[in-house]
Parts: structure tokens; C-alpha cells; sequence
């Protein structure tokens, strides 16, 4: 099979498409055909082990022991190893592979089928292949850390990237007064997902606003996180989803100061959850929410979408069509 291969850490350079051997499934897994996949800021977290801790945390110190990236995935199940009860060969699915070794930039791939589920009725490859590592940190920094309810007025800073138009559809489902941040160009997206108001950020500065907010959703991560801290309101709550390390720390460093007054600064840690993708999928069919694509790339041109996907500039998300 092909596969776009990293073995060394470094930028999308020294990616390769390569002819690799076609993985075989073991007891209780399901090899995959996969149609579609979707590109995340963990995969060039990984190509580049940035931050170094990367390297202790999947193994690799001086080079990658994943070779293969790529935690999105959709396709069609083409075999199943003994103990599989859930699929069977042709059954279209869809998931998270980031807790079973990655693999979606290639032609197949072989997947324990608890990290899988049916594809939504409704959905195309891509549009599946969207869902999982964006949908599930927007849910579960807005529902589970968030503690979002009914009435919130809720900012989403980067409401037009991957995270972002996805956190705008969920903080709208779950009743919340839903601000957007982005640039001219997007505004008009970001208004199409839900958002009552949209802040240009080319226009003006919304730290510098009168606007209080009980939950503020930071997906840009470009500012201090202190920036932020005027526009919550009293128990409010600033999580920060993604982000470079300093940013983290800052944001780690400031959450217990932050809560002797009264309000939370916390770092999003989202992890793959069936039960979670479950309800996503469930809102993906009954058409509450919906995969904003950017563009779409072919397999070989992995290297070019994660270039793509640094620039910090998508609409939506990037994703990979593997013909």
C-alpha cells in the first residue's frame, strides 16, 4: 500500500510517500480502507516533536516510533481479526486513532474496533473524516470542561479554524449567547454556523471590549491568556484549546492565581471518547451540526496540507481524500 511516511522529525520535508507493507488485523481489530482523512496541529506536533516532551510521551527520542501520522479517519472495513463482533467487511466507519498508533495517511490501516463507529447516515468520507479530534475538543471543552448551560454567553476566539466552527455549532445546541472571533474574510462563515455576533479581529480588539462572557474558548491562542482575564464575568471560565508551549505553561502557571478571584484559566486535554462521538455523530445526522472544509488534498500531498495548516489561516478543516 502508500503511505506518507516520517521517519525523522523535522518540517513536512521530510515526509516521504512511500510503498509500505499493507497491515494485516489482529484479535479484535479491523483493517480499514480508508477513503478520507483529516490533518490536526497534533500531526505536525509529532513530525516536528514540538514541544520535546512529544518524544517521551509516544516513544521515539530520536526519532518518531509512529511512522505513519494521522488521527482522523474514514473508510470502509475491509477484514476483521477473531473476536470482532461490532463490524464486518463493507460496513463504512469512522475514528479517532490517536490512542492506537495513528496511521490515516495511508491507503489502510488496522484499528481496534472500539476506536471505531458507524459513519453519521447523512455524512460523505470527508465530511466524517472531519469530525473526530476537532468536534470532540470543542465538545468537551465547551460541555465537560466548559460546563456550558443554557444561557451562557460564550466567546470562541478562532471560530473559523478546525476547533472553531465546530465549538460555534455545539456552544449554539447547547442554548448559549455564541461571540465569534475572526478575520474579514471569514465573518460571513462564522455568522452561517450560529454565532449571534462576530467580532472582526482586523477591526477591533475584543480584550478591549465591554462584553463580559462566563466562557471564553480560545482556539487562536495567539494573546496572553491575561489578555482575556477584563472580558470574564464573575465565576467565568478561559480555556485554552491548543496553543504554543509558552502559552500552556503561561496558562498552567496562572490557573491557581486566577481562581483565588474568582474565575478558572485551564488547558484543554481533549481524548478520544466513544460515548462523546457517539453524540456527535448523533448531532452530525439530525443536522445540528456540520464539517466546514477548507480544502481538500490527495495523499501524497500530506506535506502540502500540513504546510497549509501551520499558516494558522483554514477555514474549517483540511482533509485528505485517499483515492
Amino acid at each position: 500500500m502508500n503511505a506518507v511516511v516520517c521517519s525523522q522529525y523535522g518540517s513536512p520535508d521530510v515526509l516521504r510517500f512511500e510503498e509500505v507493507p499493507t497491515p494485516k488485523p489482529e484479535a479484535g481489530e479491523v483493517q480499514l480502507r480508508i477513503r478520507a482523512a483529516s490533518v490536526n496541529a497534533g500531526d505536525w506536533h509529532l513530525m516536528r516533536a514540538d514541544p520535546f516532551f512529544i518524544r517521551l510521551m509516544y516513544g521515539g527520542l530520536l526519532r518518531p516510533k509512529h511512522r505513519i501520522l494521522g488521527s482522523d479517519v474514514a473508510g470502509e472495513v475491509t477484514a476483521v481479526g477473531s473476536g470482532v463482533t461490532d463490524f464486518s467487511p463493507g460496513d463504512k466507519v469512522f475514528g479517532d486513532l490517536s490512542e492506537s498508533g495513528f496511521g490515516a495517511f495511508a491507503e489502510y490501516v488496522c484499528a481496534p474496533e472500539q476506536t471505531l463507529l458507524p459513519m453519521p447516515t447523512s455524512a460523505t468520507y470527508e465530511e466524517a473524516a472531519a469530525l473526530p479530534v476537532a468536534a470532540l475538543a470543542a465538545f468537551q471543552g465547551l460541555h465537560e470542561t466548559g460546563g456550558i448551560q443554557p444561557g451562557y454567553r460564550v466567546l470562541i476566539n478562532g471560530a473559523s479554524g478546525g476547533v472553531g466552527t465546530f465549538a460555534v455549532q455545539i456552544a449554539r445546541h447547547f442554548g448559549a449567547d455564541v461571540t465569534g472571533v475572526c478575520s474579514t474574510r471569514n465573518v460571513e462563515l462564522v455568522r452561517s454556523l450560529g454565532a449571534h455576533h462576530v467580532v472582526d479581529y482586523t477591526q477591533e480588539d475584543v480584550t478591549q471590549g465591554a462584553e463580559r462572557y462566563d466562557l471564553i474558548l480560545d482556539a487562536a491562542a495567539f494573546q496572553s491568556p491575561l489578555a482575556f482575564r477584563p472580558l470574564l464575568a464573575p465565576n467565568g471560565t478561559y480555556l485554552l484549546v491548543g496553543g504554543s508551549t509558552a502559552r500552556l505553561f503561561q496558562t498552567m502557571f496562572l490557573g491557581p492565581w486566577m481562581q483565588r478571584q474568582g474565575v478558572q484559566m485551564k488547558v484543554l486535554v481533549s481524548k478520544p471518547n466513544r460515548g462523546h462521538l457517539q453524540t456527535l455523530k448523533g448531532l452530525v445526522e439530525s443536522g445540528t451540526i456540520a464539517a466546514a472544509i477548507d480544502r481538500c488534498y490527495a495523499l501524497r500531498e500530506v506535506p502540502d496540507a500540513i504546510r497549509h495548516l501551520e499558516e494558522r489561516r483554514t477555514r474549517g478543516k483540511v482533509v485528505i481524500k485517499v483515492q
